[in-house]
C-alpha cells in the first residue's frame, strides 16, 4: 500500500508498463514489416518468371511460324519450277508431234493447239472456237455410226467413259479436202475431275490418195494384163494361119494383121508406162 501511495513508484510502474507496451508494439510492427518485406520479395521473385515464360513461349512460336513460312515458300518455289519445267517439256513435245493435238475445255471451247493441228486444220489460231465452229459440218464415222465430228467431241465431254475414234471428211477454210483419223479422249485431274477432252488428229489424206492410186494402178494392171493376153492370143492365131497358108495374098494379109496387132499392143503398153511414170513423179513431188 505504501508503494502505491508513493508517487515515484507509480511513475516508475507507469513507465515500465509504457515500455512493455512500446516493446510489444515494436515487435508486432517488426513482424508485420518482415512479413510484408517477405511477401514483396516473393512477388519480385515470382513476377519475372511469370512474365518471362509467356514471352519465351511467344518467341518460340514466332520462330517456328517463320521457319514454317520459309519452308512453305521454298516448297512453293520448287513446285513452280517443277510445273514450269513440266509445262516446257509438254509444249516442246506437242510442238514436235506430226499429229495435230487440240484440247477442249468442258464447255467445248478450244483452249490449246499445237503447230501440226493449226497446219492440218488450216487455222492460224483456232483457240476460243467451239467444236461446232471449228469442225463445222464435218462428217465422221465411228464404229459404223454416222455423225458430225463436233458431236463426237461433245459426246466424250458428256460421257467420258472411253476414247472415241472416228474417220472424218474435212474441208479447210481454203477449200482443201482432207481425210482425218481422229481420237477424242477425256482428260482428268488427279482427283478424277474432268478437265476437258484431248483431240488427236492424223492427216490420212496422202495415205488415202496413195491407196486409191495403188488400187487404180492395180485395176489398170489387170486390164493391161488382159489386153496383152488378148493381143498375144490374136497374134499367135494370125501366126498359125500364116504358117499354114500357101496363098501369098493370104500370107500378106495375115502378116499385115500381125503388124497391126503388134502396133496396137505397143501403143497400149506405152500408154500404161507413161501413166505409171506420171503417177510416180506426182507421188515424189
Amino acid at each position: 500500500m505504501n508503494l502505491l501511495a508513493n508517487p515515484t513508484a507509480l511513475t516508475l510502474l507507469a513507465a515500465f508498463l509504457v515500455f512493455i507496451l512500446a516493446f510489444l508494439a515494436a515487435v508486432t510492427l517488426i513482424r508485420r514489416m518482415r512479413r510484408r518485406m517477405a511477401a514483396e520479395a516473393l512477388l519480385r521473385d515470382v513476377a519475372p518468371s511469370l512474365e518471362g515464360l509467356p514471352l519465351h513461349t511467344y518467341n518460340a512460336v514466332i520462330q517456328q511460324l517463320k521457319q514454317q513460312k520459309h519452308e512453305l515458300l521454298t516448297l512453293q518455289q520448287t513446285e513452280r519450277r517443277r510445273a514450269k519445267t513440266s509445262e516446257n517439256i509438254s509444249a516442246a513435245v506437242l510442238s514436235n508431234l506430226s499429229s495435230g493435238v487440240l484440247f477442249f475445255t468442258t464447255d467445248g471451247l478450244v483452249r490449246r493447239t499445237n503447230a501440226a493441228a493449226r497446219k492440218i486444220l488450216g487455222y492460224a489460231s483456232p483457240s476460243g472456237l467451239s467444236a461446232a465452229e471449228l469442225f463445222r459440218d464435218t462428217a465422221a464415222t465411228s464404229g459404223g455410226t454416222q455423225g458430225s465430228l463436233s458431236a463426237f467431241v461433245q459426246a466424250v465431254l458428256r460421257d467420258p467413259t472411253g476414247p472415241q475414234k472416228a474417220t472424218a471428211q474435212y474441208t479447210t477454210p481454203s477449200g482443201e479436202h482432207k481425210i482425218f483419223d481422229v481420237t477424242v479422249t477425256c482428260v482428268r485431274a488427279q482427283s478424277g475431275e474432268v478437265l476437258g477432252a484431248a483431240c488427236v488428229i492424223n492427216d490420212e489424206t496422202e495415205v488415202a490418195r496413195l491407196q486409191n492410186q495403188q488400187q487404180t494402178q492395180g485395176e489398170l494392171s489387170s486390164e493391161m494384163a488382159l489386153a496383152v493376153r488378148t493381143s498375144l492370143a490374136t497374134i499367135s492365131g494370125y501366126a498359125r494361119h500364116l504358117a499354114g497358108t500357101q496363098d501369098p495374098e493370104t500370107a500378106r494379109q495375115f502378116a499385115a494383121d500381125i503388124v497391126s496387132e503388134a502396133a496396137e499392143l505397143e501403143h497400149t503398153i506405152g500408154g500404161f508406162l507413161a501413166g505409171t511414170k506420171a503417177s510416180a513423179k506426182a507421188a515424189g513431188a
